[in-house]
């Protein structure tokens, strides 16, 4: 009987925290975002960008000589804002609460002031600071975008629930339609100060907590943290946070509609030169079913579909981190998604690891020796 163990039982979030843990949430949270509105970059080669953007899903918004914006079929504000700049870089992460309010609150609370976006994506922010140094711009009353016309997910026969008769199924081999943008992934080297500053500015919730083997009593390393929309659904994450020896960028997610037109699309990205860095498979820590990119830029995107949706009700999951423990089923995580991959990206990190190594935060020996065990597991 022991060899029909589910090999998953102990890698999934279904243990709650022990007395005294991180309680995954603040007490009096100065506002509660509503959901993300966009991200920012700057790249170089603008025309490279919109290349890319095509073939990965997206729809053209706005195209400037210095500025392109980005869009799913959802009616929304855009969902990645890229300006011309020297460089490739992640600039910053803007969420957007429901009422103007809570700007001025944020302004108030932190010292900041408000001040309107331009005409190209409309309303107001107030522009802070997370304890890791990456721009929060919080937003209110964006130009909000049509909807477009979206691919519709392809009838399933399941079972005996059928949905198709007298007809073959022939997903086209397409560009996969991004729907939304559904959450980045950011490392910070002060996990906790920053994890407890999202939380109380912005009235974030944790789904999940991750930490490292034989080190739980240290607390967590990793959040997946979601927006507090009291009974009504929200996605398992809209933001992760994760302990490292630098304050980086990791990845960005959208939505697509199912896993047909994921697959499709890969293809799609794979005929046109493009390299996939992991998929296709399906987490355990939000459930979706994904497939991850780099862009020309060297910055990692993914596809995904039928991710989870909680409500504020839910307490977090605690579960030890592993690289085989990020999914469910699909191929073993590679060395360019854990970030291992030999060049410039890699040797940049490393820097970062002895720089962080000798500063003063919370990435020390015990946590590298930590991590050293996630990347070999």
């Amino acid at each position: 009987m022991s060899d029909l163990r589910d090999p998953h039982t102990d890698l999934h979030s279904d243990q709650g925290a022990l007395a005294g843990e991180h309680p995954g949430r603040a007490a009096d949270p100065v506002v509660k975002v509503h959901d993300l509105a966009w991200l920012e970059f700057e790249k170089p080669d603008l025309a490279r960008a919109e290349r890319f953007a095509r073939d990965f899903g997206f729809a053209v918004a706005l195209r400037e000589a210095d500025e392109l914006h980005l869009r799913g079929r959802e009616p929304s504000a855009p969902c990645v804002v890229v300006r011309r700049g020297r460089r490739s870089r992640f600039v910053g992460t803007a969420f957007r609460v429901a009422e103007r309010d809570d700007v001025a609150r944020l302004a108030a609370a932190t010292g900041a002031r408000v001040a309107r976006l331009p005409e190209s994506l409309g309303g107001v922010c107030v522009d802070l600071r997370d304890p890791g140094g990456g721009l929060v711009r919080v937003v209110c009353d964006p130009l909000q975008l049509t909807a477009l016309p979206d691919q519709r997910p392809l009838p399933i026969n399941a079972g005996r629930h059928v949905a198709r008769i007298n007809a073959a199924q022939r997903p086209p081999r397409e560009p996969a339609a991004v729907q939304r943008l559904g959450h980045v992934v950011l490392q910070r080297t002060a996990f906790r100060r920053t994890l407890d500053w999202y939380l109380k500015m912005l009235g974030l919730l944790v789904s999940d907590f991750l930490f490292f083997a034989g080190q739980r009593e240290r607390g967590p390393v990793m959040a997946f943290i979601r927006c507090d929309r009291g009974a009504t659904p929200a996605d398992h994450h809209t933001l992760a946070l994760t302990l490292g020896p630098s304050n980086r960028y990791v990845h960005s997610a959208y939505q697509v509609a199912d896993l047909d037109a994921l697959a499709a699309g890969g293809e799609y990205l794979a005929d046109h030169g493009y390299r996939r860095s992991w998929g296709i498979g399906r987490h355990i820590q939000g459930s979706q079913i994904f497939d991850y990119w780099r862009d020309p830029d060297g910055f990692l995107v993914e596809h995904y579909t039928d991710g989870d949706l909680f409500d504020a009700s839910l307490e977090p999951g605690w579960a030890p981190m592993s690289a085989s423990g990020l999914a469910q089923w699909g191929p073993p995580a590679t060395r360019d998604f854990l970030g291992l991959k030999p060049g410039r990206d890699a040797i940049a990190e490393l820097g970062a690891l002895l720089g962080a190594l000798a500063a003063d935060n919370e990435f020390d020996v015990g946590r590298l020796r930590g991590l050293i065990k996630v990347a070999r597991s």
